[in-house]
């Protein structure tokens, strides 16, 4: 990598994205000072999240042409662009040159739906597997799964950890943790049912009635 470059980072949002998809990786990335952090979506305007926080992409896909570094987020925004051309034939383009291209949570259903996870193995959200399975890719129950530049998070929270795993390739592993340390991210949760494994039937229950009753209002109106 080339001392001194700055990378660019490019973002894709979309309506009724997961927020903590891509402000986990973002708080990360941008305290780098070779990173450059850009929101790019179908066109420069303002998108909203599942809830009511409200982010501007302030480029389209066509302005960003050749990212050095992708991070797509998840949400149930997801669904409604698995068959779209446009952010689909934008990530194949920038796949082509990009140093890493990643995903957090179901952000790694557009990466297979663009074809670039197929055969390899990949991560998403736990209560998407059997759609990423569909989409060609090889689901493990892996908080960070890494098949060469391509590199996939978990559910939501993970994100964090793939964008320190992230900083550790394109800085180093000295700089990575002290950005580790400079967000304090040091998880001590109050609950130990952070995974499928660890969660009993009641709370995985819960769980899939909270999922549905957050998405279904969005699906309602497509």
């Amino acid at each position: 990598m080339e001392k001194g470059k700055i990378l660019q980072v490019a973002m894709p949002i979309f309506k009724a994205m997961t927020a903590l998809d891509f402000v986990g990786p973002y708080e990360v990335l941008n305290c780098l000072p070779n990173v450059k952090v850009v929101f790019v979506s179908h066109s420069v305007g303002l998108y909203t999240d599942l809830g009511t926080l409200t982010v501007q992409a302030t480029a389209s896909f066509d302005q960003v042409p050749k990212p050095d570094i992708v991070v797509v987020p998840g949400g149930v925004g997801t669904r409604a662009l698995l068959e779209d051309e446009a952010i689909l034939q934008w990530l194949r383009k920038v796949h082509e040159t990009s140093l890493y291209t990643t995903s957090v949570c179901t952000g790694s259903l557009l990466l297979a739906a663009a074809g670039l996870l197929n055969g390899l193995e990949a991560t998403t959200h736990w209560n998407a597997f059997d759609l990423l399975a569909s989409l060609g890719a090889k689901p493990v129950k892996t908080r960070v799964v890494q098949q060469g530049k391509i590199i996939t998070a978990a559910g939501v929270s993970s994100g964090i950890d793939m964008a320190l795993q992230l900083a550790a390739l394109i800085t180093d592993e000295t700089t990575a943790k002290a950005v580790q340390l400079y967000v304090e991210y040091d998880p001590q949760p109050p609950f130990d049912c952070g995974s499928t494994d660890k969660a009993g039937p009641e709370v995985l229950s819960k769980a899939r009635t909270l999922a549905h009753n957050r998405t279904t209002p969005f699906t309602e109106l497509k």
